[in-house]
């Protein structure tokens, strides 16, 4: 009885940057618990790849290639997926993320950007797939943030803030669309995807970031897709506005750039 409140049977999902990595495994894992899933990334092989996958699965896949960082392309891409799947139910605000930089560096360009990429997506997207939430009688929206929105290590001015300002837009926006969609999040630990891959695969740093993560090891996937099947399902309808922690427990960084001091 229990797991039957995790199935996603007759959902629609739509999930940013969807190509690889967590996205990849959350438009898994949303159409192995019985969702049909729009995805969209830049690469059209690797949605090609993903699509094939959920295929695979029994459930109908749709993919969108576009540039993400276009607020107008993020709308259309909710439109697409309603239009082609009948419904959106499931928002997942996957895609995101900003390059480490030294404060000097940081401009004021390079800062707004970074909030762009990461806050006005989620909720382009999210303002886009509301009208349809509703006619499906309500939904679930989950943002990928990150514990650098909540701890502090050099490098990470832009990136910090802006996971920061997504997880309070998260509470914010859970406030605004009460009680018929619920909106959460995710802060994101060490997880082995492509964007962690150049560190990874240095033994030394690998090393060090696992010793410094008290569960003794770096994130998989997985792992975050799991935790965005449950605040999808019914498993979670009693959660909103709530930033999930699923980062090994760590309370401060565990990659650390070694920046000098100024």
């Amino acid at each position: 009885m229990i797991l039957d409140t995790f199935r996603l049977d007759g959902r629609v999902a739509i999930v940013t940057g969807a190509g690889r990595g967590i996205g990849a495994a959350t438009a898994l894992a949303l159409a192995e618990a019985g969702a049909d899933v729009a995805i969209s990334a830049r690469t059209s092989e690797q949605l090609d790849e993903v699509a094939g996958k959920i295929r695979a699965l029994g459930r109908r896949a749709v993919t969108v290639p576009a540039d993400l960082s276009d607020l107008s392309a993020v709308t259309a891409f909710a439109g697409t997926a309603a239009a082609e799947l009948g419904r959106i139910d499931i928002v997942v605000n996957n895609v995101g993320g900003t390059m480490p930089n030294t404060f000097m560096t940081t401009s004021t360009e390079f800062l707004e950007e970074a909030f762009r990429f990461n806050v006005s997506t989620a909720h382009a997207l999210t303002q886009a797939a509301v009208p349809h939430l509703l006619e499906a009688g309500g939904g679930s929206v989950v943002n990928i943030s990150s514990m650098m929105g909540r701890t502090a290590g050099r490098g990470f001015l832009a990136y910090g803030t802006a996971k920061a300002a997504l997880a309070h837009w998260t509470r914010l926006a859970a406030t605004d669309l009460s009680p018929r969609i619920r909106v959460n999040a995710i802060a994101v630990g060490s997880v082995l995807t492509s964007a962690l891959d150049v560190v990874a695969r240095q033994p030394e740093i690998r090393t060090t970031m696992e010793a410094a993560t008290p569960l003794g090891r770096l994130g998989e996937p997985w792992e975050i897709a799991a935790a965005i099947v449950y605040l999808s399902s019914r498993a979670g309808g009693y959660i909103t506005g709530k930033v999930l922690e699923v980062d090994g427990g760590i309370e401060h960084p565990n990659l650390e750039l070694g920046l000098p001091d100024l």
